[in-house]
């Protein structure tokens, strides 16, 4: 059987998880039917937890250099904005570089890891015969069949892989629409973002390299679900002075478009030996600028758990777990964003009480404003690990401090899971405990002080930078064979509870 993977879409997902498998050493093919990258780039922002994820492997110094920094987000363009400050992550704020930067820095780095990238060829179809699955490509020297041991659809919400599968791509068609637009302003306004919530709609305007910035608005003529046509300068214009009473001396667009509401998660992310990421696997409203983060957070997750099985290191339950982490991350999406949706979406006088109050909750209780900041930056994501009942067993490992040199993510980069003794319980047999994975023994013991990790003996991590397994035990023998025993069920974990089938959206 071959080992090849077939990873079928260009973007920021696609080539992240080509990142993800040519570093297990798997044979990587992206096939993406533009023969360019797509200069037009509605995603902008990249979040603290995305940031955190391309540092686990030494990848973020090139966003971090271009990306302006906003040390806030908004919740459906409220007034007050969520303040980051307080997050816990070396990257406390939000990253503004345009998608089609991110997505060329992602494929040099593909690239140069061995991944075959081939723009202009796209597949026309795809069967899982059980044993493997036949892509059809249409290249640009004629049609040709490749064979793979899995195929990954990060292929959009027209996913042409999806579609093969025969995967239901379940939620609720459009009810709103937006409209965005880069232009060039001959008197921007100050400050790194303007935005502004009246009943007569509301905009949000975020400067972007070259001299431009990003306008989008949302209006009450904007509550259809029909498509009234292709987005003109005047439009735009018109809809920012009713607004803001101005238009800031908007010309030169370089882009025009709409936008919906429309959200749909697939029923499966993995079928047989098809699996999907990304805008293919879920579809929403561009609230917080969250789509791409949460695909490249797919790749994430879904990357070492491919490689391993490919590798005849996992069980095919690890696998199965990509879905049974990843859908409920797309179903919480969809409502995040839903909910900002309906916020923003009344414009009228209870509209704005709503709007107020809320903002004012977000400044008089902290712990609102942490828990919006922690869900829209990505930290908040925790996974149901079957099994594990330590508090933190499926929570995102922060960058611990483990010597005065070292740094929990300076030790996942070779993306191997790792197992840490804390260097607390004298005659811990870590090192054997770990085989074969690595293992990192603190030279002596460091002071946490997240409260969380104060009493962590070990804890095993994964190449994702989620924590498999953690223990508070103080004795030697039982601490040896916890830690034994998460190891080799790392790769062959306990199945999930089956979900009830149905609409989740």
């Amino acid at each position: 059987m071959s080992e090849r993977v077939v990873i079928v879409g260009g973007g920021p997902t696609g080539m992240w998880l080509a990142c993800e498998l040519r570093l297990a050493g798997v044979r990587t093919v992206v096939l993406e039917r533009d023969p360019e990258i797509d200069p037009h780039s509605r995603a902008l922002t990249v979040h603290a937890r995305t940031i955190e994820t391309f540092a686990l492997r030494d990848a973020h110094q090139g966003l971090l250099a271009e990306g302006g920094r906003i040390p806030s987000g908004h919740f459906a363009v409220l007034d007050d904005r969520l303040d980051f400050a307080e997050l816990d992550t070396d990257f406390p704020y939000t990253l503004t570089i345009p998608q089609a930067r991110t997505t060329e820095l992602l494929q040099q780095r593909a690239v140069a890891m061995g991944a075959d990238v081939r723009r202009g060829h796209q597949v026309t179809g795809c069967v899982d015969t059980g044993d493997t699955v036949t892509v059809s490509v249409d290249g640009p020297e004629g049609a040709y069949v490749l064979d793979a041991a899995y195929v990954v659809g990060c292929d959009g919400t027209r996913s042409e892989v999806r579609r093969c599968a025969g995967i239901e791509f379940e939620g609720t068609p459009s009810t709103a629409l937006g409209v965005l637009g880069d232009v060039v302003l001959s008197d921007p306004p100050p400050g790194p973002v303007t935005s502004q919530w009246t009943t007569r709609g509301t905009f949000m305007l975020v400067p972007l390299s070259g001299g431009r910035h990003r306008i989008v608005v949302h209006s009450p003529e904007d509550l259809r679900d029909d498509w009234p046509g292709e987005l003109t300068l005047e439009e735009l214009r018109e809809r920012v002075r009713r607004i803001a009473g101005t238009d800031y001396g908007m010309h030169s667009p370089s882009w025009l478009s709409r936008y919906s509401n429309t959200s749909r998660v697939a029923r499966h992310y993995r079928k047989g030996r098809i699996l999907l990421a990304g805008d293919a696997a879920h579809q929403h409203m561009p609230m917080g600028g969250v789509g791409l983060n949460v695909g490249v957070q797919d790749a994430m997750n879904l990357g070492w758990k491919l490689a391993a099985t490919v590798r005849g290191r996992a069980t095919d339950a690890l696998l199965d777990t990509y879905h049974h982490e990843r859908h409920p991350v797309g179903q919480d999406t969809i409502e995040h964003t839903q909910a900002q949706t309906a916020i923003m979406s009344v414009f009228s006088p209870q509209g704005a009480a709503l709007r107020s109050l809320l903002g004012k909750l977000i400044v008089e209780r902290p712990q609102l404003n942490d828990a919006l900041a922690q869900r829209l930056s990505g930290l908040a994501v925790a996974y149901t690990l079957p099994g594990q009942r330590h508090p933190l067993a499926g929570c995102r490992a922060p960058n611990l401090k483990l010597s005065d040199a070292e740094q929990l993510f300076d030790l996942l980069r070779d993306g191997r899971p790792l197992l840490i003794d804390f260097g607390r319980v004298d005659g811990f047999a870590s090192d054997r405990a770990a085989a074969p994975f690595d293992r990192y023994r603190c030279p002596q013991p460091v002071e946490q002080s997240r409260a969380a990790w104060a009493d962590v003996s070990s804890a095993l991590i994964r190449p994702d930078g989620y924590v498999a397994w953690a223990s508070d035990d103080t004795d030697a023998a039982a601490l040896t064979a916890g830690a034994a025993n998460a190891v080799a069920a790392l790769h062959a974990p306990q199945p999930a509870p089956v979900q009830p089938e149905g609409n989740h959206a």
